[in-house]
């Protein structure tokens, strides 16, 4: 045989389809063709051949417990092939079939139980020219290999045109304002200062003079400006706090739009300022901010060719500072287990000892470019929803989303299981569900991929300027009156704003 199949040789191995390795991967139905010199054995079948092996594998598991009396080897029947699975009549299999720690001279019913006995419902070692095989129906992932079977067939994958993947998002949100917003209730909102009051008319765009974050009006205004010429007289309320300011037991209901939010909340979402500028600054990587992200897209682009799937690393990772204990069981797991997971924490304007960081110095702060040298990448909510997602998916790693409660508009078409791997608050379920994207390579991969296309396909920047266009065309059909310009606003124009690069 080849020994740059079967060997430690650097030779290259031969190329197999994504149909190939698939239909493997089901037929041994254990996640994944083993690595090490099983794998590369395993790499080199046929379909067939593979179909073959694990079909003896599970033969020799099921006659191994008792369960059948079957004929060894598979293929056609030969006088004396059958053996009883109880050991009492019957050829032994010659000795090269035999199990790893088989007597030569004994038949099946005396292989002794793999090392993975106890984890799997049924498995077998076969040994041939000094490699084992593992053929197995892994019974300990069945639940997440179902609910990621069910989740990818039900997924129906969003449209492109005319950015109408977003759509259910923008009419849910109005939907509260579809009897009308009267001008007295604009008056009300205007006067509790839940945000900075906007108003377009004549394709011109106005403001009052104060906003709490000038380069977070800096990055709304840019995208409004844009589609201006487009846009029907109206006028908004629009929060760049971080925290949405419309409970659900609010009543009477009113329109702030905020970027983003929680089931718990009537807020109006938009696309966060950040596609542009007045993301949040780290020292002394971003000093002024995360960037444009049409930019910050292309050093994405460049990082995750840089380091495909097979160069990544095998684990998790995740840097961030410590904006609530919620992050804390990561970084635990990460001292207690750093093969698995490499978390730390960086320092925050509110860093004043170790305290703060669990005991430990603060870690520096690492570029996201540099996040795609890992396979498994972590994403926290902040004080609500965090920026950094929509990056983490362009690395082409997959993505472990910790809680699902904070929203952005472009998140809902965003599903679990499909483009992500969906990890409780708690972290409960992380240690089992890194050790199943560690068993399962080629389930993680494709998973990953699903949601790197995502954001490259639904999430470019004429995407975020379609979505602004579409809610606020319809928002501005809720209007129930006709709206007139404060004095004391100013012109809001392109000469304004400052651009971050």
């Amino acid at each position: 045989m080849n020994p740059g199949v079967l060997g430690n040789s650097p030779q290259k191995k031969p190329k197999r389809s994504e149909g190939q390795q698939r239909g493997k991967q089901d037929l041994c139905e254990a996640g994944g063709i083993p690595e090490g010199g099983a794998g590369r054995i395993l790499g080199a079948l046929s379909q067939v051949h593979t179909q073959l092996l694990c079909s003896t594998a599970r033969s020799v598991a099921a006659r191994r417990h008792g369960v059948t009396t079957r004929r060894w080897p598979p293929g056609p029947q030969r006088s004396g092939g059958n053996y009883s699975s109880h050991g009492r009549a019957g050829r032994a299999p010659p000795p090269s079939w035999a199990g790893p720690r088989a007597e030569r001279h004994a038949g099946p019913a005396a292989l002794s139980p793999s090392p993975h006995s106890a984890a799997y419902s049924a498995g077998g070692w076969i040994e041939s020219l000094g490699f084992s095989f593992l053929c197995v129906l892994d019974a300990k992932w069945k639940t997440i290999t179902g609910q990621i079977k069910k989740a990818v067939e039900a997924y129906e994958p969003c449209v492109k045109e005319n950015c109408s993947c977003h759509q259910s998002v923008w009419k849910q949100d109005l939907s509260p304002f579809r009897g009308g917003i009267s001008k007295e209730t604009m008056s009300d909102v205007v006067s509790r200062k839940l945000g900075t009051h906007y108003q377009i008319i004549k394709n011109k765009l106005y403001r009052e003079q104060d906003c709490m974050f000038p380069a977070r009006c800096s990055g709304i205004e840019h995208f409004i400006l844009g589609i201006i010429h487009r846009l029907p007289d109206m006028e908004m309320v629009i929060n760049v706090r971080d925290y949405p300011q419309v409970p659900k037991w609010m009543k009477p209901i009113i329109p702030v739009f905020s970027f983003s939010k929680t089931s718990e909340y009537n807020d109006i979402m938009y696309p966060a300022w950040t596609f542009w500028e007045g993301g949040p600054a780290v020292w002394p990587i971003y000093p002024t901010g995360l960037g444009r992200w049409d930019l910050m897209r292309e050093d994405l682009r460049r990082s995750a060719e840089k380091w495909p799937w097979k160069k990544k690393i095998s684990k998790g990772y995740f840097r961030g500072s410590r904006t609530s204990p919620e992050r804390d069981p990561l970084i635990l797991l990460s001292r207690e287990n750093p093969e698995l997971v490499d978390a730390e924490y960086t320092k925050n304007q509110a860093w004043k000892s170790e305290k703060d960081t669990l005991g430990k110095p603060p870690a520096k702060e690492i570029p996201l470019v540099d996040h795609c040298k890992y396979k498994y990448l972590f994403n926290f909510r902040g004080v609500a929803a965090s920026f950094r997602l929509k990056h983490l998916f362009l690395c082409g790693s997959l993505v472990f989303h910790v809680g699902e409660e904070w929203l952005e508009f472009f998140y809902p078409q965003l599903k679990p299981w499909v483009h992500y791997i969906p990890v409780r608050s708690d972290l409960s379920d992380v240690r089992e569900l890194l050790q199943f994207v560690k068993e399962n390579d080629a389930i993680a991969q494709e998973m990953s991929e699903r949601g790197r296309q995502f954001i490259i396909e639904h999430l470019e920047m004429e995407d975020v300027s379609c979505y602004w266009e579409h809610l606020l065309s319809e928002y501005s059909q809720t209007l129930t009156y006709k709206v007139k310009r404060k004095k004391s606003y100013s012109e809001i124009t392109s000469e304004w704003l400052k651009t971050e690069l």
